[in-house]
Parts: structure tokens; C-alpha cells; sequence
């Protein structure tokens, strides 16, 4: 028994005629009558006998019409569902993404600003972390998604896909002297006052290792730990800060300036998940999302 086969029964029970049946399905006659042939076969059951070159049901088939039309109508139901998933009207109850803490000011709305109108059915969970707090969301299955810096070994049970890509830069108050240089070394650096993030962690130890190989200390005056609130310091002229350059670009609308840091450093972004879990449509969409984010973002 098949849908078809039902379709079948269902016009028939409307019609009482082949030819008008066949119309409505879009099948031959013949074909009609071999799908009801099947069905009275796999039901055991003789539902139409012929009167008068009519096709009269009979009180089995009569009986049989509520469940054919019930079945019929769930396979609509489901049709449109699949409709609404696809088209963003509907969707799971919640998606969850894992962001950065510096992202919450500018990306992560801008991000989401196009998203909302395409899945207006979905609800939205942003969590702003660390790196370490993100790959633990993922792999415990808190969050769909997250982006994070690729500081390392990820969980056995998390995929990252790298989708974005930053160089260390010094960020300047706009007015500042280092300004007219066209990269900045750490022996630039000697006596200025600096912003430093992240203290304790993999990345900025590397940095303070770059500092004390070029035999110079650094003049820390703000530890801070987010590089948003590194920038505005920057802006209001309390120091210079050294951070990805993929942050930096976030905060360009700042009265600030970028130069290189040298000796170079890449840092390397990527959008992590659930090992062997399939996203739903509306998660794969706010992936889509974060993507397009990030180009527009450190587009010059």
C-alpha cells in the first residue's frame, strides 16, 4: 500500500468513474486500475465492484474513505512542514551559536539582521565566550555552533572548518607619532604604553615571548580581556594595543589606525560543531550568515 494507491481510492470514492479519477491524478486509465488492483490486493479487500459502467464502493471502502482521507491530509500537513523548514517559516524551537565576547556589539547584530526575516519561526541563543568556553559549549552539545580562534587541539568530538584568517597589528590613537610608521617592531614599542589582552593565554604568551627576544619590556598600563573594550581604550588615546587583525577590522569606525606588528603572526579562525551531527536547515542557514558576516567585515 502507497500513497498513490490511496490518492486512488480517494478519487474514486468522489467520482465512481476511471476516466475522471485518471483526470485528477494525472495517470492513465489504466493505470487507475492496476494501483486499485494492487491496493484490493495488499488489503484483501474488494472495495469497488462495477454497476451500470460505474465504479460503486463498497461498504468496506465506504468505511476505509475517513482513514484514506485522514492519511492523505497528514501527507499534506507534512508537505507544507517541509515547505516551512525550507523556506525559514518554520524551524527548530531554538538555534544556538557561540560567539566571541569582542562580537556582540556590531557583528553579531548585523549578522543576524537578514537572518531573522528569512527564518522568522526560529529563535535565537547567542552565547559570548572564550575559545576554551566555545569548544566546550560544542562539544557538550549546548550550542549548534561556534566561531572561535584555532588555538590548538579541539575536542575529539568537535569539526572546526577554518573560515577566517587575521596578522597581528598594533592599534594606534589616530593622532599618535608611531602613526607615521609603516609597521611597527617591538623596540618601537620601548616605553609606550600598551593594552594587552588575554592574559595567560596561548597567544598572548607567544606575544610576551616576541617582546622579551627583542630584549625589550613591555609597559603594560591596561590588562583587559576583550578586544572591543582593547580598542576603545585605544580610541579615547590610554595606550596602543596589539590584537588580531581580524578584531581590529570589527572596530574601524574607531578614531584609530592599524599598522603591522612585526615579526609577523597569523592567527586563524574557525567555525567549530558537533562531530557527526547534521545541522538543521536553520542552523546551516546561520552558519551561511556568519560567513557572509565575516567577509563583510574585513572587507577594505
Amino acid at each position: 500500500m502507497n500513497i498513490k494507491q490511496i490518492e486512488v481510492l480517494r478519487t474514486l470514492l468522489a467520482t465512481g468513474s476511471t476516466i475522471a479519477t485518471a483526470k485528477a491524478t494525472g495517470l492513465s486509465q489504466s493505470g487507475v486500475s492496476r494501483l486499485l488492483q494492487q491496493l484490493e490486493s495488499s488489503l484483501s479487500l474488494t472495495l469497488f465492484i462495477r454497476e451500470k459502467g460505474r465504479l460503486a464502493p463498497t461498504p468496506e471502502a465506504v468505511l476505509l474513505a475517513r482513514d484514506a482521507q485522514n492519511i492523505l491530509l497528514a501527507v499534506d500537513r507534512m508537505a507544507g512542514h517541509a515547505e516551512d523548514l525550507r523556506s525559514g517559516a518554520a524551524g527548530p524551537e531554538m538555534v544556538r551559536i557561540g560567539l566571541p565576547s569582542s562580537m556582540w556589539e556590531n557583528f553579531a547584530p548585523a549578522m543576524l539582521v537578514d537572518y531573522v526575516r528569512s527564518f522568522p519561526g526560529v529563535r535565537i541563543e547567542t552565547f559570548f565566550e572564550t575559545t576554551v568556553a566555545i569548544n566546550k559549549l560544542v562539544e557538550e552539545r549546548v550550542i549548534d555552533i561556534g566561531f572561535l580562534r584555532m588555538e590548538g587541539e579541539t575536542g575529539p568530538g568537535i569539526d572546526v572548518e577554518e573560515v577566517a584568517t587575521g596578522e597581528s597589528v598594533c592599534v594606534i590613537p589616530i593622532d599618535h607619532p608611531l602613526t607615521e610608521l609603516a609597521e611597527i617592531t617591538p623596540q618601537d614599542l620601548r616605553n609606550a604604553p600598551l593594552i594587552m589582552i588575554g592574559h595567560q593565554r596561548p597567544n598572548r604568551m607567544a606575544l610576551d615571548r616576541t617582546f622579551t627576544r627583542a630584549g625589550v619590556k613591555p609597559l603594560v598600563k591596561i590588562e583587559t580581556h576583550t578586544n572591543s573594550s582593547a580598542c576603545s581604550y585605544v580610541a579615547h588615546g590610554l595606550g596602543i594595543a596589539i590584537l588580531s587583525s581580524f578584531y581590529a577590522n570589527l572596530y574601524r569606525s574607531l578614531p584609530v589606525v592599524q599598522r603591522p606588528f612585526v615579526p609577523k603572526s597569523v592567527q586563524k579562525f574557525g567555525l567549530a560543531r558537533a562531530k557527526g551531527i547534521p545541522l538543521s536547515i536553520a542552523a546551516t542557514a546561520l552558519s551561511d550568515a556568519l560567513r557572509r558576516q565575516i567577509q563583510l567585515s574585513q572587507d577594505h
